[in-house]
């Protein structure tokens, strides 16, 4: 079921659909990750692609609950990091592409709020 964007914003960053699939660095069009749209229910990314290019990504949706921060860190599952409680994955970031990022994301099934940095 399609969701409603409530909120969207995309610096130097494009999305393969409207709001998830194969994400791109707008100046070199290198993919730097995948975000399941299915899944996340909130998503703030800060990242600085290895061509240089600063780019962010803030989208939340008309239905989206209060997110709850919690300690436990993401799990990786073949490259992808996961929710603790369930192990669905939210977001591919592929480190090879970035020199660094700063992802808050929220997950859709429990509502964990989830902090990487790298």
């Amino acid at each position: 079921m399609a969701r409603t964007i409530k909120n969207k914003e995309l610096i130097n960053t494009r999305l393969a659909t409207n709001y998830g699939g194969w994400m791109y660095c707008d100046k070199c069009n290198e993919n730097i990750g995948y975000l399941c749209y299915s899944t996340y229910d909130k998503i703030d990314l800060q990242y600085k692609c290895n061509c240089g290019s600063e780019g962010y990504v803030s989208i939340d949706f008309e239905d989206s609950k209060q997110g709850k921060p919690i300690k436990d860190e993401l799990i990786t599952i073949k490259n992808r990091f996961c929710c603790v409680k369930d192990e669905e994955p939210l977001i591919t970031i592929l480190d090879k592409k970035v020199m660094n990022y700063n992802l808050k994301i929220t997950c859709k099934a429990c509502n964990n709020i989830y902090n990487k940095i790298k």
